[in-house]
């Protein structure tokens, strides 16, 4: 096997993200367990939810369907609002794709853009230099076996647990989100202004008459794109001298 610049043989890279991906399958064991719970307590088979995270590794967008599936949402409608909901995946791996070394191939690609979530991009990301594939190969393996195992045991615990338990680690994925919005609202000025824009939108199109009558999945896409286009309008990201990005 041939080393790397690092001096790092395929193996040695592969191990080495694979140690760097362990924190993240930790993490994900606990979110993929509550998806589990919540899927099953909505009717939906235990295989089929752990084929959903098997196939998908998106806690938001997994949310998103679930919801979409109990509702009886058209496919169309279904499609869209994943398109909109995951397409920061796509802008993560094109800024990822331009930290990959020579030796990923573009076979590489397609398996490394689907193992590619928020945490596993942060990590390549701060890794000095370029990456290879093994690296990447190794640092998505535990994400990916800390999603699929969490939903499976999340699927076994709802036939065990009580209803009232069940109902109680249901909302637990809820809780996820809620810790991830509101550190960062309450430091940023941009953030608190998407997710209060999201939140009024979200009750107007609840309570409202006529909006209410909007399926769910037009209603998320709505509010993702009117809450985000507020922040991008009165709260733009600075650039780095630090000013305001003006229009063209």
């Amino acid at each position: 096997m041939q080393a790397t610049a690092l001096g790092e043989t395929p193996r040695q890279q592969f191990l080495r993200g694979l140690r760097d991906g362990v924190p993240i399958g930790l993490g994900y064991l606990s979110v993929s367990f509550a998806f589990g719970i919540t899927a099953v307590s909505r009717g939906v088979p235990g295989w089929i939810a752990l084929l959903i995270s098997m196939t998908n590794l998106t806690s938001a967008g997994q949310l998103a369907g679930l919801d979409l599936m109990v509702i009886g949402c058209a496919m169309g409608e279904m499609i869209l609002t994943q398109c909109v909901i995951n397409l920061r995946y796509a802008l993560m791996s094109v800024s990822l794709s331009q930290k990959m070394d020579a030796t990923v191939r573009l076979r590489d690609r397609f398996l490394i853009a689907f193992g590619n979530t928020d945490e596993v991009f942060a990590v390549a990301s701060g890794q000095p230099g370029k990456v290879g594939r093994y690296y990447l190969f190794g640092l998505i393996v535990a994400p990916y076996i800390g999603w699929s195992s969490g939903t499976l045991l999340g699927t076994v615990a709802s036939g065990l647990l009580p209803e009232s338990v069940m109902a109680a680690l249901g909302i637990a994925i809820y809780g996820m989100f809620v810790a991830i919005v509101i550190p960062p609202a309450r430091k940023s000025r941009a953030v608190a202004l998407v997710l209060g824009g999201a939140v009024a939108l979200a009750c107007a199109f609840r309570y409202l008459p006529v909006l209410n009558r909007v399926s769910g999945g037009f209603v998320i896409i709505i509010c993702a794109v009117i809450a985000a286009s507020l922040g991008a309008i009165f709260a733009p990201i600075p650039d780095e001298d630090g000013e305001e990005g003006e229009s063209a």
